[in-house]
């Protein structure tokens, strides 16, 4: 059996180290949880390789020669590209291999992320049931009230008249247009095999013609992503969605550094998606330096009609998190003042 396949299976962070806290192996998940390629990680001593951890290199130094173990529960990390993580962090001397021990990570906030997208998926079918419902009720009655409005028009010689029944006519059809985005795709629609780069690509032309003149865009991509199985328009539309919300959120802000809006990608492994795991998965992340998103919107983010913005629809996010769903993956989302950071996370299929 090789040891280094089996050990790039697993979703625990895996390192191998030694009496001056060098690395000497880092496993796939390590890669992931860090940032950093397996090349560079065993370049430089473990404490290089990150900006917090919460247990002491001397404490690690000390039970290595001593040939102990050590455990230590939802401690801290902090990454050299400042991702914060919560991981049980676990140390066992390996006695066939002397002065070398295993270091292990174990994400605590990944647990916690699956059980918040679980119940998220949850609650967000059980609203998208009850405003489809409201949505198909309003429908029939609104239909009538447009073919009123019709017959009326043909009835009235008055063209001051005509013009409220237009008027009619007009709002009639820009709620029917809200309801039908209500009704949007429940199902899978025909997929292709195509890049996300020409995705994005599309939506960043759409975005630039229109783009205030104090908003810069950054693209930070990783040209190995292999194509995959999608219904690009649908997609479009979700990245879409979150961009242009990235765009009102900066156009009115008010602060001296540059405004910016980053659209990187990366790929990710091991990563539990609902109840099922992936080895490998497409990251596209949409990052702003705005003012972040209010901390008591955040749980209810993606649902239907929620917005924090006195002009917005709050059908945006929904749309994008379902057409991600369709696709067999989900939305994170990381707010605070100066940084908000939207990631779509898409399967990889293995071939």
């Amino acid at each position: 059996m090789d040891l280094k396949h089996l050990f790039n299976n697993l979703v625990t962070a895996v390192m191998v180290i030694d009496v001056d806290l060098r690395l000497c192996y880092a496993n796939s998940a390590a890669e992931q949880l860090l940032g950093i390629g397996s090349h560079r990680l065993t370049e430089h001593s473990l404490a290089d390789n990150f900006q917090i951890i919460g247990i002491s290199t001397e404490l690690l130094s000390n039970a290595l020669r001593d040939n102990q173990g050590l455990t230590v529960n939802t401690a801290p990390l902090v990454t050299l590209d400042n991702q914060h993580h919560t991981v049980d962090i676990t140390f066992t001397p390996l006695e066939q291999e002397q002065g070398l021990g295993l270091l292990e990570l174990r994400q605590v906030d990944q647990q916690r992320r699956i059980h918040q997208q679980l119940t998220l998926d949850a609650q967000q079918q059980a609203a998208q049931y009850l405003v489809r419902n409201l949505a198909h009720e309003i429908k029939n009655p609104l239909g009538g009230l447009r073919g009123a409005a019709q017959l009326l028009s043909r009835e009235l010689h008055d063209p001051e008249l005509n013009e409220f029944t237009d008027m009619i006519i007009e709002q009639a059809d820009r709620l029917r247009n809200l309801v039908d985005r209500l009704l949007g795709p429940q199902r899978p629609s025909q997929h292709s095999l195509q890049n996300i780069h020409q995705v994005i690509q599309k939506v960043l032309k759409l975005v630039t013609m229109a783009l205030p003149d104090n908003i810069k865009l950054k693209q930070d991509y990783d040209p190995s992503i292999p194509d995959i199985n999608m219904d690009s328009e649908q997609l479009q539309q979700a990245v879409l969605n979150i961009v242009q919300n990235a765009i009102q959120a900066l156009e009115y802000a008010h602060f001296d550094t540059e405004k910016q809006i980053t659209i990187k990608t990366r790929t990710q492994h091991q990563v539990t998606i609902g109840t099922k795991r992936h080895k490998i998965v497409i990251a596209l992340s949409i990052i702003d330096n705005g003012p972040g998103i209010k901390p008591e919107l955040m749980d209810t983010l993606f649902y239907p009609m929620v917005t924090g913005r006195d002009q917005g629809s709050g059908l945006g996010l929904s749309i994008s998190h379902n057409f991600a769903r369709l696709h067999g993956g989900r939305i994170d989302c990381q707010s605070k003042p100066g940084e908000t950071e939207f990631t779509i996370l898409l399967p990889i299929q293995s071939k």
